[in-house]
């Protein structure tokens, strides 16, 4: 089942704006060309029951992180 994600983006002024709904595979584009970092606050209804986390601290988004820092193969 894929999910909708939100993800929190600094706005010109330095605040924060949130961004989405996304598609999750959209989602996950974005996490490996790295315009969503470790640091960045992403939430999901279904996946983290509509919290704000970091990134880094979802389960299993270490492994798109990897890819993301070793670059397109």
């Amino acid at each position: 089942m894929s999910a909708d994600w939100y993800f929190m983006k600094k706005g010109f002024f330095g605040g924060a704006k949130t961004v989405g709904p996304i598609a999750e595979a959209t989602f996950v584009k974005k996490i490996q060309t790295g315009e969503i970092a470790p640091e960045t606050m992403v939430s999901s209804t279904s996946k983290t029951h509509g919290h704000w986390l970091h990134l880094k601290d979802i389960r299993g988004s270490e492994l798109l992180l990897k890819k993301s820092q070793s670059g397109p193969k």
